[in-house]
C-alpha cells in the first residue's frame, strides 16, 4: 500500500517542488550513490534525495531511513507523513535541536535559524511552508513532540533498519548515542527476573526454573549485582543449573563460582556435581571463586542474544565488530563461526575471506580456503565457491607432507562434492563437471577410510552429472 503523502507528492508536481525547495525532499532524485540493502533483509525502496547526495528510503514498507552520501544512515521516522512534517518544521537549517530544549527554546531556535533562511535563500519560506503542510495535510504537532519522535526512531534504527553497502557488506555509520548496548538488551529479561525472585514471587521461580533461557540472563544479571544475601537465590539457580546441564555450561559455572563464595559446608555436594569434583571443600571452594575470573566478552552476549531469538541484535552486534576487526586472525575466526551459526552466510564469507589471507603455511590456508568454499557456497554463490575450492587444491599441491590424506583432505573432497550437486541444482553444467573432475582427483588421494565415509555422497554426485551428460547426448 502506497504512503498517503508519498503518493501525493508524486502526483502533485507543485507540492513536490515544494518539498524539494527549500526543505530539500526532492523525489526526483531517488536513487542512492551505491548499492545497498538492508541487513535484515526487509524491503528498501529510494523514494527522495537531496542536494548532497543524501537519499531518503522507504525501509520495511512504512519507516523512513535516511542515508548520506559519505556512508552514515539512521531512521528519520515512522512514515512519509512524519518524515515531511519534520522536514518541513525543522528542516535541515535548524541545527542544535535537542528534546533537552523545551517548546519556547526550540520555537525561538528555529524562528532564527528561519529569518537567516529568508535572507539567504528563501524569503518566500513562510508561505511554501504553510502552502505544503497544508497540501500534504501535515498535523501541526508541537515541535518538543516532533523533536522526541525524530530521536525515538534514530534510537530504532538497530536492528531492523541497519543499512549496509552490498558490494563490501560494510554497515552504514550510526551516531554512538543512538546504539543499542547489546548486552544491556539481554540482561534486561534477567534483571526483571532477578527483582521478582528476591522479591519472593512463586511465579518467578517456575518461569526461571522451567526457561534455560531465561534463567540463563538471570544467573548474568545476578553475577553483575550480588548481594550478600542471594545466597538461597544462587543455591535455587545453581540447582537447576545442574538438574538440567544443558551444552550452555557457562552459566552454571558462573552460579557455581557465586555460591562457592559463600563458603558454606552445606552447598559441598552442589558444588561438587556443579565443578565435577573440582571442589571438594568450603575452604577450597572460596579459593577457587575468588581464583577464577569470569569475564563477559562481546560473544557472551551475542550468544545469549542468539538464544533469545534476538537475531537481527546479535547480527549487528557481529556485523559492527566485523567492520571494526582488523589482520587480528582469531577473532576474524570467531566472527566467521559466529555468523554462520546465525545463518547469516554472505557477513561470515566476508569474515573469512579476511582470514583467509592472513594464513601462513599451506596447511593452513587449505583448512580456511574450504570453510570460504562451504560459506560461500551456503549463501548461493557458487562461482565464488569453486575459487575458494581452487585455493584449497593449490594449498594441497604445495604441501609435501601430503597431510591432505587426513582430515584437511577428506573436508576439501567433500566440499567438492556438495558443490557439485549445487552446480547441477542450479543449472551449471560447466561447474558441476568441472568440479566433479577435481572431486575425483582428490578421492584418488585421500585415505581409504574417508573414501568409504564420503561414498554415498560421491555416488549422489556422480549420478547427478551423469544426468547432466546424459540430457546433453
Amino acid at each position: 500500500m502506497t504512503d498517503r503523502v508519498l503518493e501525493l507528492l508524486r502526483s502533485r508536481p507543485d507540492l513536490a517542488a515544494l518539498a524539494a525547495f527549500p526543505f530539500n525532499f526532492d523525489v526526483d532524485r531517488a536513487g542512492h550513490v551505491e548499492s545497498v540493502h538492508l541487513a535484515s533483509g526487509a524491503s528498501l525502496e529510494p523514494i527522495a534525495g537531496d542536494d548532497t547526495g543524501g537519499t531518503y528510503f522507504l525501509s520495511g514498507g512504512t519507516a523512513v531511513l535516511y542515508a548520506s552520501s559519505e556512508g552514515s544512515a539512521v531512521l528519520l521516522a515512522d512514515s512519509v507523513g512524519e518524515a515531511l512534517e519534520m522536514r518541513v518544521r525543522l528542516p535541515w537549517w535548524c541545527e542544535n535541536i535537542s528534546s533537552e530544549l523545551g517548546e519556547e527554546e526550540l520555537l525561538a531556535g528555529t524562528e532564527a535559524a528561519d529569518d537567516e533562511a529568508r535572507e539567504e535563500f528563501a524569503p518566500e519560506l513562510d508561505a511554501q511552508r504553510a502552502a505544503l503542510i497544508d497540501g500534504l495535510g501535515l498535523p501541526g504537532r508541537p515541535l518538543a513532540e516532533l523533536v522526541a519522535l525524530s530521536e525515538s526512531a534514530a534510537r530504532r534504527t538497530e536492528p531492523d533498519h541497519l543499512l549496509l553497502n552490498s558490494d563490501e557488506l560494510c554497515a552504514y555509520r550510526l551516531d554512538e548515542s543512538y546504539r543499542q548496548s547489546l548486552r544491556e538488551i539481554v540482561l534486561a529479561p534477567g534483571r526483571e527476573a532477578l527483582e521478582r525472585l528476591r522479591s519472593g514471587d512463586t511465579g518467578a521461580r517456575r518461569e526461571v526454573a522451567g526457561d534455560a533461557v531465561l534463567r540463563a540472563a538471570t544467573v548474568r544479571a545476578v553475577w553483575h549485582d550480588r548481594r550478600d544475601d542471594d545466597l538461597p537465590l544462587l543455591r535455587f539457580l545453581l540447582e537447576h543449573e545442574n538438574a538440567e546441564r544443558t551444552d550452555w555450561y557457562r552459566e552454571r559455572r558462573l552460579a557455581a563460582l557465586l555460591v562457592a563464595a559463600h563458603g558454606r559446608a552445606e552447598d559441598l555436594p552442589l558444588l561438587r556435581a556443579a565443578t565435577h569434583g573440582v571442589v571438594t571443600d568450603s575452604a577450597g571452594g572460596v579459593e577457587w571463586a575468588v581464583a577464577e575470573v569470569a569475564e563477559d566478552s562481546e560473544f557472551t552476549w551475542i550468544e545469549l542474544a542468539h538464544r533469545q531469538g534476538r537475531v537481527e541484535h546479535a547480527r549487528v552486534a557481529l556485523i559492527r565488530m566485523l567492520d571494526d576487526t582488523g589482520p587480528d586472525a582469531d577473532r576474524l575466526r570467531e566472527l566467521s563461526r559466529a555468523l554462520e551459526r546465525l545463518g547469516d552466510h554472505a557477513q561470515a564469507a566476508r569474515a573469512q575471506s579476511h582470514l583467509l589471507s592472513l594464513q601462513d603455511t599451506a596447511r593452513e590456508r587449505a583448512a580456511e580456503a574450504y570453510v570460504l568454499a562451504r560459506l560461500e557456497r551456503l549463501k548461493g554463490d557458487l562461482a565464488a565457491a569453486g575459487r575458494a575450492l581452487e585455493r584449497a587444491r593449490a594449498a594441497v599441491g604445495a604441501d609435501a607432507t601430503e597431510w591432505h590424506r587426513r582430515g584437511v583432505g577428506r573436508l576439501i573432497t567433500e566440499q567438492h562434492l556438495e558443490l557439485t550437486l549445487a552446480a547441477v541444482e542450479a543449472g551449471d553444467a560447466d561447474l558441476a563437471k568441472a568440479t566433479m573432475a577435481h572431486a575425483g582427483v582428490l578421492l584418488g588421494r585421500i585415505a581409504k577410510p574417508s573414501v568409504t565415509a564420503l561414498g554415498p555422497l560421491s555416488a549422489r554426485a556422480k549420478w547427478a552429472v551423469a544426468g547432466l551428460r546424459r540430457s546433453d547426448g
